[in-house]
């Protein structure tokens, strides 16, 4: 899986679909990253999520992986997904041992997100911020992985059908973004096989 996620940077970029041509050429492109951590528990890999808080500018009350926009400090998209998880869940960086790249996702609000993978070794000490972060989260990473959960929705916006990644686990409803991410990590640990 390593080896794949290291040539995930080469892939193409993924769209959110045709809306996303419209909506960014009146807007620059905003680059940003996010840490895609697995958490290496004793009963089994998770991935750890965060739903944003309903006041935020962007993606407000989404269930999210820690991460944001890169800033000028910031030499690589590493550095951001390392940085941004650490301001807003308190992951040490010394804790994560990273893997690789997915391909850049592009999204219709303007974003270009570089998700970074990750191993996190417990125990995690948590320093939450309130003002961006609502909740913390763990899923198992084999439900995530599962393709039979790996649900297309598609929903009217501005006159156009438009499609999109759902994986809804218990109360949560991971979708957008963050779903087309778990499914290029699918890709990415199956060798390519089709989800």
């Amino acid at each position: 899986m390593r080896c794949r996620l290291a040539a995930g940077a080469a892939m193409p970029p993924v769209d959110e679909g045709r809306l996303l041509a419209g909506i960014t050429a009146a807007r620059e492109r905003i680059p940003a990253a996010v840490l895609v951590p697995i958490v290496l528990r004793a009963s089994g890999p998770t991935l750890l999520f965060t739903r944003r808080t309903t006041h935020l500018r962007d993606h407000a009350g989404q269930i999210s992986f820690p991460g944001g926009r890169c800033e000028a400090g910031d030499a690589t998209p590493e550095q951001t997904a390392l940085r941004e998880a650490r301001e807003e869940v308190g992951i040490d960086p010394d804790q994560v041992e990273l893997l690789g790249r997915l391909p850049e996702y592009r999204t219709v609000t303007g974003f270009v997100i570089t998700p970074v993978v990750g191993l996190v070794t417990p125990p995690l000490n948590l320093r939450i911020d309130d003002f961006e972060v609502a909740e913390v989260f763990e899923s198992p990473l084999g439900f995530l992985l599962d393709r039979k959960n790996h649900l297309r929705h598609s929903l009217e916006f501005e006159g156009e059908q438009r499609e999109f990644w759902a994986i809804p686990w218990q109360d949560h409803y991971i979708w957008g973004a963050t779903a087309g991410m778990l499914v290029s990590l699918c890709h990415a640990v199956f060798n390519g096989e089709a989800a």
